[in-house]
């Protein structure tokens, strides 16, 4: 798969912020062909967060990215579905220490981990979803399982089976589905430990400084130099097979210090993922993966903070000094995705001819400019999304050929966002972190990249 950027033109967009700037990339079609020896066909698109994704670190958000894609196209290859085959890319991404999502993911003020995830099927447009889950280390798994269930109709009784469980529910849930548990050692590493330790200490000391700006505190993060070494958030994956089919998911262990039962977007409905075939109001099969950010300083409150109390909390504010540089800082969360219920959105936008454009505005006018945010200075977050269609063969092309057009993009609000994207005949996975342009402002700017495939095979 081969991409043509063209990182220096930009367009603005009409909008009441001044400062939003898109990034238009352009890119170069691709056709894969299928070798002598026929294999299926498909393709895989996965992000690894929105956010800020330091070089330091730069390698290993794209190795687990390039991972990620490889198992979904081992399931592609072997027949799997669709949902198996975005299933098998979640579960690689939460495996990963760098992530937030499954093993290593934040903890809550109790010091647990309590993650959500969902996934959509979008031939069936069924749907299977767990929040605040403890004790299972792949949340996405038990998600798919709870799809697959749905799927096979009702329960003794004529009851209806669940699609979405939640905390000690959906745990016990699991298990009677034969998901392995795990122990919480097992969920926690060293880096998500330090983390909890870390915002523990600068949430005790800023309670001291002042209540009023208790909300605020507990956002906060530590130094550019913590912030290097921290995870990012929601991890997530879109994936086309060679029937057409598509299907989403997304996973993610939420905010640093939420509070215990808290659900973040990455489980609920239309907000954390998106999937839907074609139909007879939709000339394109589509599928989105959301992605939120932890917070960063906002510097009008920053500045307000340091104002009112240098006088008042001298002693705390030296120590404080010490964890909080003066650096400005946005603030975004999940409940941002949900508020705005992006991902389908951003989905319903892709039956637009120009693709591209469809996901700009949609990112411009329905997330930063959304009325639903309109008391936010600052929206941070981030989409991947595909869209397909069967096209006409090429006159020189045999009649026994399909063609399958692919058109893949990412967008994102945020400093950066890393990707991975490969088809069922490349060689390997094709990374990218993907950044806004210098002198973007995050929050305020949207950068979009991606590309376009053609993928043949043959028609059975």
């Amino acid at each position: 798969m081969i991409m043509e950027k063209g990182m220096n033109s930009a367009e603005g967009l009409p909008s009441k912020s001044p400062q939003v700037v898109a990034v238009k990339v352009t890119a170069k079609e691709h056709e894969t062909k299928s070798p002598h020896k026929e294999k299926r066909v498909g393709f895989v698109l996965v992000h690894a967060g929105a956010g800020y994704h330091s070089e330091s670190k730069a390698k290993e958000y794209k190795h687990v990215c390039k991972r990620a894609c490889q198992k979904a196209i081992e399931q592609l290859q072997a027949g799997a579905l669709a949902t198996d085959a975005v299933t098998a890319a979640l579960v690689e991404l939460e495996d990963s220490p760098f992530t937030n999502a499954g093993m290593g993911s934040n903890l809550n003020l109790l010091g647990e981990i309590e993650c959500d995830a969902s996934i959509m099927d979008g031939k069936s447009l069924n749907f299977g979803a767990v929040g605040a889950l403890s004790g299972i280390k792949n949340p996405v798994s038990v998600a798919n399982r709870l799809l697959c269930e749905g799927q096979k109709g009702k329960l003794s009784a004529g009851r209806i089976p669940p699609c979405f469980l939640v905390g000690e529910g959906a745990y016990r849930w699991a298990v009677d589905h034969g998901i392995p548990s795990c122990s919480p050692s097992v969920m926690t590493t060293r880096f998500s430990l330090a983390a909890f330790k870390r915002n523990k200490r600068k949430l005790e000391l800023a309670e001291r400084v002042e209540t009023d700006l208790i909300q605020l505190k507990k956002r906060r993060q530590s130094s550019e130099k913590e912030n290097d070494s921290g995870t990012l958030d929601t991890v997530g994956a879109v994936v086309v097979d060679q029937e057409g089919n598509v299907a989403a998911a997304v996973s993610s262990g939420g905010l640093a210090l939420k509070h215990p039962g808290r659900v973040g977007q990455a489980a609920l409905y239309g907000c954390g993922c998106w999937a839907e075939n074609t139909g007879v109001q939709n000339p394109y099969s589509t599928a989105v993966s959301t992605s939120a950010q932890k917070g960063r300083y906002n510097k009008t409150l920053h500045s307000r903070f340091w104002e009112s109390t240098m006088e008042k909390y001298h002693f705390e504010i030296l120590q404080l000094l010490k964890i909080y540089p003066k650096k400005p800082w946005n603030f975004c969360c999940g409940e941002h995705l949900v508020r705005t219920i992006l991902a389908r959105e951003c989905s319903h936008a892709l039956q637009a001819e120009d693709a591209h454009q469809a996901l700009l505005e949609t990112m411009q006018n329905k997330f930063i400019s959304s009325p639903f945010l309109a008391s936010e200075e600052g929206v941070l977050g981030g989409v991947i999304v595909l869209r397909s269609c069967r096209c006409s063969a090429e006159p020189d092309s045999s009649q026994d050929k399909q063609t399958l057009l692919v058109e893949f993009l990412w967008s994102h609000t945020t400093e950066s966002m890393c990707v991975g994207y490969m088809s069922a005949q490349d060689g390997k996975a094709k990374t990218h972190i993907s950044r806004l342009p210098p002198g973007a402002v995050a929050g305020q700017s949207v950068a979009i990249e991606g590309g376009v495939c053609r993928l043949e095979s043959s028609v059975n």
